[in-house]
């Protein structure tokens, strides 16, 4: 497929795990992928690398404004970039909510604000940004981070709307549990990683964890052209738990 031919998307987050499988599927696809992140990548990095604390404004001004430079504008951004949080409601101090409301939600719409004036450019301009089911879903132990999911769906939908008459597309991908480092680095940090990972696999009807390919595939998705009367929605990527209950899971 060359449905991203000619076209400049920006993935934040774009290093590691779903931001670099999105990277990657982009640039098979044709587009000339700007990665923005906190740290590079290795055989994951994208052919542009921008360094950029997401919590920074400053830098994120300056790193949308070099990329639109650089590569001539800008026509896809894909807001994948967040860090996680676990515990229930009194397991996070204001200083961490703070922290993770930051870069998951305020990081988010500092980019998309950035990148806006270039938008506004393009003839297949489109937004996709990184929710998750922990937004829809209430799970266990994941109170904060649940939190900023479900405001980053809720921004989806007024962005789309705020932005729908200036051609610009926006939507979200929400993946159930995927495999990604994130995920085990989580798994690593628990009593028993083993227990915990059977736990994650059987919680989705699907009986295994997401692919980070599998996410990025919703992401082109959403963002291409072809996708032109897709806006204002959430697809969901997470092996049927919102939907499903099978017999022996519930």
């Amino acid at each position: 497929m060359n449905d991203f031919d000619g076209l400049v998307a920006v993935v934040t987050g774009g290093s590691s795990g779903i931001g670099a499988a999105a990277a990657r599927e982009l640039d098979a696809r044709g587009a000339r992928v700007a990665i923005v992140d906190r740290q590079e990548g290795t055989a994951d990095r994208g052919p542009y690398f921008a360094r950029t604390d997401l919590a920074v404004d400053e830098q994120v001004r300056s790193a949308i404004r070099r990329v639109a430079d650089d590569l001539g504008g800008i026509d896809i951004l894909i807001n994948n970039a967040g860090i996680g949080a676990a515990g229930d409601v009194s397991a996070n101090e204001d200083d961490e909510w703070q922290r993770v409301y930051d870069v998951n939600v305020v990081g988010l719409a500092r980019v998309s604000r950035a990148a806006l004036p270039f938008l506004r450019r393009s003839t297949a301009a489109a937004i996709v940004n990184t929710a998750s089911v922990a937004g829809t879903n209430g799970l266990p132990d994941r109170a904060l981070y649940s939190a900023t999911k479900g405001a980053v769906i809720a921004l989806t939908y007024a962005m789309a709307a705020d932005h729908l008459a200036e051609g610009i597309r926006v939507n979200a991908v929400a993946p159930g549990t995927a495999d990604t480092p994130w995920v085990q680095r989580l798994l690593a940090a628990s009593d028993d990683p083993a227990a915990t990972a059977e736990n994650l696999r059987r919680r989705q009807p699907l009986g295994r964890l997401v692919t980070a390919d599998e996410v990025a595939f919703a992401i082109a998705y959403l963002a291409s052209p072809r996708a032109g009367s897709t806006t204002g929605t959430v697809l969901t990527v997470d092996g049927g738990l919102t939907t499903l209950r099978v017999r022996g899971q519930g």
